[in-house]
C-alpha cells in the first residue's frame, strides 16, 4: 500500500468502485430482514450547507452499520423541490423556477457522492417531477371522493408581498417569515384535509412508536384533546332585540359563576353584525386584521377590544355582561368566542384591568381565603366561592355539578375538544403541485377524473412577484363547456408528507404505490431537525393513516424510529455601522486571539488587521456570515475527515461547535490510522491466533479488541453515540502502537493478535471513515470489499479478566487505585486496600467506622 495518506485519490477510487458494482442498490428480499433509514430530504437550495452534512453523515453511518449486521437496507435520496424560496429566487434571476431548481439538484448531487454516502440513486426523484406529484394529485381526487377533503371561506394570514397565505408559525412579529411584510388577515376560499378525524387516533398512536419524549409532548400539545363544557348564553342587542345564542367552549366550567364579560372574534358573526352600524368597531376588526395568529404572539400582544353594544345573559344566574371585541379572540380556535373570567385567567385579567371591567374571584386560594388579585390572576384550581349552591366544591366536582346544571337546562354539554385545527392545503402561488379540481359554469365542483390526470404544471413560466402566472394563463386554466381548473396549488407539506413512501417504489408508472411499500415501511430510522417536530411529522402521520384507509398501506405509523440531530454552530463576528446595521464576517477571514485556556478574548479582520466585535456562537446560517462552505473541506481534508469530525465532536442529539482545530484533529487521526496499518504490515505475515498460547500483553490487547467491538457496537447501534464508539477505537489504535513498541521483532503470534486488533479498527470505522477503509480493509489482504463485510465479532471469552482494578477511597475521596483478582471476595479486596501506601497515611491513627466494597468497582473506608 501507499505509504502516504492521500484522500483525493483514495475516495475516488473508492466511490468508482460503488458506482460500478453498484454497491447501494436496494433489492427487496423477503428471506432477509429489511432496516429503511431515511434522512428528512433537502430543499434544493443551491448547496449543501453543515446541517446537511451532519444530517446525512448520521444516517448514513446507521446504513452502513445495519448492512455490516446483515441487514437488507435501504437508504434512498431525493428533493423537496416545490415552494416560494424557488419562486422567488425566479423572480431575483429571472429565470423560470424549474430550471433554477434542476440546475441546483444537480450541483447539490455531486456534493452528496463527494461525501461517498450510500445511497440508492436508482430511487431518486424530485417532488417537482410530474412522475411524483401526479399521484399526490390522484390521491388528492380519492379523498374528495371520500368526503375527507372540504372547501369553505377562512379567514387567513396573507402576505401582501408574496401573495400566499402563511402558516400561523409563520408569522413572526406580525410579518411574513420570508417576505418581511406586515401581515393581513383575509377571508379566501381554501382547501382543507380533515385531519380534526383523525385526531384521536394520532394522538393514541404516539405511544407506539420510538421518537424523544421531547418531540411526542410537542404533538400532544399540538394535537391538544380537553374535556369540557360547551355551553351558550343568550344575547340581546343593545336595542333590547336577541340575537342567536352566543356558544363558547370551556376547559374550567368550575369558574362560570366569575363570568364578567364576554369576548368574540373581529371575524365573528356577532362582531360583524355589530360593525354594521357602528364605524369605530368596523375599524378596530381591520385593525385586528393584521398581524399574526400565533399563540406566542397572541400571548404578547396588548390586550385590545371594543364593546358591541350587546350584552350577554348568564345561563346560570340570568346576570348581562357586556360583550366584546377582543384582539386576542380568533375564529379559528373553539367557537370564536370565550367567556371572560379575569379573577382566574391572566389574558382576561389584563384586559379587564385595561377596560375597567369587574374582577370577581369564585376560586379561593390554597388556604381557602379570596386570593389576592393586585398583580394577576389566580388561575390554578381550588375549591369554590362566591358561586352559590356550588360553594365549597372542588373542582372535579364543580366540573360535574355545573355541567349536570346546565344540561337539565339545556343550556350545554360535556364535550372533548381538540386544539388541532384541519389542515389548509391551497396555496395561491405558481411553483406547486397543481390542485385537481374544477369549477362547472353553474358552481359545480368536481375532482379530475383518473383520465383527466395528471395535471402538468408549465415549466417554462417566468414569475413576477405579482401572484401566480397560472391565474393569467388560460391556456392552463379553462377546459371548454364553461369549465375551469383550479389554479391554487399544493401546501409543500403535501409533498413530503409520504415521500418515504414513494422512495419504496419510486419506478411505478402505474400505481401511487405498490406492494414494495409493504416490505419496507415503517421507515426504520428517521432523521432530521426538531424544528419539524410538529408541523412535517404530524402531516406525515396523517397520510399514512390516509393511505392505509385507501388500501396502499399496511402500516399505522411512518417512522418507527426518530432522531432528531443538534444544530451545527459557529462563532460570529461583526462591524457596527454608524446607522446601526451590523456587516458580518466569515469566521475563516478573521483572526481570533485566545487565552491559555484557549477562550476568545479579542478578534481582529485578517484583511485589515482591525478588531471586529465577537457575536458569540450560534447557528450556521447566511444572515451571520458564519457558514462553512463542505466542498472546501472536502477539497482540502478529503470527505473522511468532515464525516469523522461531524460524528466525534459531539453526540447527534447536542449542537455541534464547529471547529478548525478539531477538523484538522480528525484529520491527523486518519493519517495516523493510516501509518499504523502500513506500519503493521511492513512488520512481516502474521501467524495462527492461537488464543491458548497468548501471553499477558497478547491477551491484554486482544480483551482491548473485544471490549471496542463490543462497545462500538452498542454506542452506533443501540445509543447512536458515535462520538464515543470512536473514541473507543482510538483507544484501541493507540493500544496498537504500545504494543507494537514492546517488541523490534514481534513474532508471527505478536502479528497474529495485532491484525486481530487492525482489522477491528478498519471494520468499526468503516460506517464512518468509508473510503479509507475500504483502502486499508484491501491492503490487509481481503478480497472481499470492505462494503460487504461484517461487523466483528465479540468473543466473550476474550473479555475475561485475569485482574481487576479498584478504586479506593478514604471518606469518598480518591486515595489509590489497586489490582485484585477477578474472583477476589469481600475481604481480599479490602485487605489490598489497605495495603496501599497512600490509603495507610490517610487512615493511620484514627478509627474505621465502616468498609464499604462494591464488586468489581470501589472500595470505601470511612473513619473518623
Amino acid at each position: 500500500m501507499d505509504a502516504q495518506y492521500k484522500p483525493q485519490e483514495i475516495e475516488r477510487d473508492a466511490q468508482q468502485f460503488w458506482d460500478k458494482n453498484q454497491c447501494f442498490k436496494a433489492v427487496e428480499d423477503a428471506s432477509r430482514e429489511k432496516f429503511y433509514c431515511l434522512s428528512m430530504f433537502p430543499y434544493p437550495s443551491g448547496k449543501l450547507h453543515m446541517g446537511h452534512v451532519r444530517n446525512y453523515t448520521i444516517g448514513d453511518v446507521v446504513s452502513r452499520y445495519q448492512r455490516m449486521q446483515g441487514r437488507n437496507v435501504l437508504q434512498p435520496m431525493g428533493w423537496d423541490a416545490f415552494g416560494m424560496p424557488a419562486e422567488n429566487a425566479a423572480i431575483q434571476n429571472q429565470v423560470p423556477p424549474a430550471e433554477w431548481t434542476y440546475a441546483n439538484i444537480d450541483y447539490m448531487r455531486n456534493q452528496l457522492k463527494a461525501l461517498g454516502f450510500a445511497y440508492d440513486w436508482s430511487r431518486e426523484f424530485a417532488t417537482c417531477d410530474l412522475d411524483y406529484y401526479r399521484w399526490e394529485q390522484w390521491f388528492f381526487a380519492k379523498l374528495v371522493e371520500k368526503g375527507l377533503v372540504y372547501k369553505k371561506m377562512s379567514t387567513v394570514n396573507w402576505d401582501p408581498v408574496d401573495q400566499t397565505v402563511l402558516a400561523n408559525e409563520q408569522v413572526i412579529d406580525g410579518r411574513g417569515w420570508r417576505s418581511g411584510a406586515l401581515v393581513e388577515r383575509k377571508e379566501i376560499p381554501l382547501w382543507f384535509l380533515r385531519i380534526t378525524d383523525y385526531a384521536e387516533e394520532l394522538l393514541a398512536d404516539l405511544d407506539r412508536i420510538e421518537w424523544p419524549e421531547q418531540v411526542k409532548t410537542m404533538q400532544r400539545n399540538w394535537i391538544g384533546k380537553s374535556r369540557g363544557v360547551e355551553l351558550s348564553f343568550d344575547i340581546k342587542a343593545a336595542d333590547g332585540s336577541a340575537c342567536e345564542p352566543l356558544s363558547v367552549y370551556t376547559t374550567r366550567p368550575d369558574t362560570l359563576m366569575g363570568v364578567t364579560y364576554v369576548a368574540v372574534a373581529a371575524d365573528h358573526p356577532l362582531a360583524k353584525q355589530a360593525a354594521e352600524s357602528n364605524s369605530a368597531l368596523s375599524a378596530f376588526r381591520e385593525e385586528c386584521a393584521q398581524g399574526g395568529t400565533s399563540e406566542a404572539e397572541l400571548a404578547t400582544r396588548e390586550k385590545k377590544g371594543m364593546p358591541t353594544g350587546h350584552v350577554a345573559v348568564h345561563p346560570l344566574s340570568g346576570r348581562e355582561v357586556p360583550v366584546y371585541v377582543a384582539n386576542f379572540v380568533l375564529m379559528e380556535f373553539g367557537t370564536g368566542a370565550v367567556m371572560a373570567v379575569p379573577a382566574h385567567d391572566q389574558r382576561d385579567w389584563e384586559f379587564a384591568t385595561r377596560y375597567g371591567i369587574p374582577i370577581e374571584p369564585v376560586i379561593a386560594d390554597g388556604n381557602g381565603q379570596v386570593p389576592d388579585l393586585s398583580a394577576g390572576a389566580h388561575d390554578e384550581h381550588g375549591n369554590l366561592i362566591n358561586s352559590g349552591e356550588f360553594d365549597g366544591l372542588d373542582f372535579e366536582a364543580a366540573f360535574d355539578a355545573i355541567a349536570t346544571r346546565l344540561a337539565e337546562l339545556g343550556r350545554g354539554e360535556v364535550k372533548t375538544n381538540y386544539r388541532l385545527r384541519d389542515w389548509g392545503v391551497a396555496r395561491q402561488r405558481y411553483w406547486g403541485a397543481p390542485i385537481p379540481v374544477k369549477y362547472g359554469p353553474e358552481g359545480q365542483t368536481a375532482p379530475l377524473s383518473d383520465e383527466e390526470l395528471p395535471v402538468a404544471l408549465p415549466m417554462e413560466v417566468t414569475v413576477d412577484a405579482t401572484g401566480s402566472p397560472l391565474k393569467r394563463m388560460p391556456e392552463f386554466s379553462e377546459l371548454g363547456d364553461g369549465w375551469v381548473r383550479e389554479t391554487d396549488t399544493f401546501d409543500t407539506f403535501m409533498e413530503s408528507s409520504w415521500y418515504f413512501a414513494r422512495f419504496c417504489c419510486a419506478d411505478n408508472q402505474e400505481a401511487m404505490l405498490d406492494e414494495r411499500a409493504d416490505y419496507w415501511l415503517p421507515v426504520d430510522l428517521y432523521i432530521g431537525g426538531i424544528e419539524h417536530a410538529i408541523l412535517h411529522l404530524l402531516y406525515a402521520r396523517f397520510f399514512t393513516k390516509l393511505m392505509r384507509d385507501l388500501g396502499l398501506v399496511n402500516v399505522d405509523e411512518p417512522f418507527q424510529r426518530l432522531l432528531t440531530q443538534g444544530m451545527v454552530i459557529a462563532e460570529t463576528f461583526y462591524r457596527e455601522a454608524p446607522n446601526g446595521a451590523k456587516q458580518w464576517f466569515n469566521p475563516a477571514d478573521v483572526e481570533v486571539k485566545r487565552d491559555d485556556k484557549g477562550r476568545p478574548v479579542s478578534a481582529v479582520l485578517i484583511e485589515d488587521g482591525q478588531p471586529v466585535e465577537m457575536g458569540g456562537i450560534e447557528k450556521m446560517s447566511k444572515s451571520k456570515n458564519n457558514g462553512v462552505d463542505p466542498q472546501s473541506m472536502i477539497d482540502r481534508f478529503g470527505a473522511d475527515t468532515v464525516r469523522l469530525f461531524m460524528m466525534f465532536a459531539a453526540p447527534p442529539e447536542q449542537s455541534l461547535e464547529w471547529s478548525d482545530a478539531g477538523v484538522e484533529g480528525a484529520h491527523r487521526f486518519l493519517k495516523r490510522l493510516w501509518r499504523l496499518v502500513n506500519e503493521h504490515l511492513e512488520a512481516g505475515e502474521p501467524g495462527r491466533l492461537e488464543v491458548d498460547a497468548l501471553d499477558d500483553a497478547q491477551r491484554e490487547l486482544r480483551r482491548k479488541t473485544h471490549e471496542t467491538i463490543k462497545k462500538a457496537g452498542d454506542d452506533i447501534g443501540r445509543r447512536t453515540t458515535f462520538n464515543t464508539a470512536i473514541a473507543a477505537v482510538m483507544e484501541l489504535t493507540n493500544a496498537i502502537g504500545q504494543f507494537h513498541k514492546q517488541s523490534a521483532t514481534p513474532s508471527p503470534l505478536d502479528l497474529a493478535v495485532a491484525r486481530e486488533a487492525v482489522e477491528a479498527c478498519v471494520l468499526l470505522l468503516a460506517p464512518i471513515t468509508p473510503h479509507a477503509c475500504h483502502a486499508l480493509w484491501s491492503a490487509l489482504g481481503h478480497a472481499e470489499p470492505a462494503i460487504d463485510a461484517s461487523w466483528p465479532e465479540v468473543d466473550e471469552s476474550a473479555l475475561t479478566r485475569d485482574t481487576i482494578e479498584l478504586v479506593v477511597q478514604v471518606n469518598g475521596k480518591l486515595r489509590a487505585r489497586i489490582e485484585v483478582p477477578a474472583d477476589a471476595d469481600k475481604a481480599a479486596a479490602e485487605a489490598e486496600a489497605f495495603a496501599a501506601e497512600n490509603v495507610q497515611r490517610h487512615t493511620e491513627g484514627k478509627a474505621v467506622r465502616k468498609v464499604i466494597v462494591v464488586p468489581g468497582k470501589l472500595v470505601n473506608i470511612v473513619v473518623g
